[in-house]
């Protein structure tokens, strides 16, 4: 049985997060997004609880998938949960640069081996730092993200 996790701090969960975590479910047995504390991210938008329960409701379709929460190392979570394999999602080449640099990283200090998988073009482009900012101004971002994100932006806007 293979287990893989998908860690990042989805704030909030969108489109190409969804596709990702849905590829990886059609090729995994068990898919485990971990939404992380991002240190680099000082003031995130949504609360833990919500930003787990808007991706439980993202991904309510995909019978594979289980989310936890968790503010350490990847490294940390994948040995505590067994898992096989870290995923991670590439929409460009600055993407993949940063990402190919944490997976030597995760690799060399615990031979953990990291899965890239391609958006696909039409959400190549998505990046929650844009949702955040489109929406603080009341833009509308309801076709980038799943229905359950959009209501919870849509109630913070002023």
């Amino acid at each position: 049985m293979s287990k893989v996790l998908y860690p990042g701090s989805f704030d909030p969960v969108h489109n190409g997060h969804i596709e990702i975590i849905s590829t990886a479910s059609r090729l995994f047995d068990d898919v485990i997004v971990a939404a992380m504390l991002n240190p680099g991210k000082a003031n995130p938008l949504f609360t833990d609880d919500e930003r787990s329960e808007m991706i439980k409701e993202g991904t309510s379709h995909l019978g594979n998938v289980s989310v936890v929460m968790f503010g350490g190392l990847v490294i940390d979570i994948a040995a505590e949960l067994e898992i096989d394999l870290i995923v991670k999602g590439l929409r460009g080449v600055a993407d993949f640069e940063a990402e190919l640099q944490m997976a030597q990283m995760n690799r060399s200090m615990t031979g953990i081996e990291t899965l890239f998988i391609p958006s696909t073009s039409e959400d190549s482009y998505i990046a929650s730092k844009y949702i955040r900012e489109i929406s603080k101004f009341g833009g509308n971002v309801s076709h980038l993200v799943p229905a359950g994100v959009d209501r919870r932006l849509q109630e913070r806007q002023p």
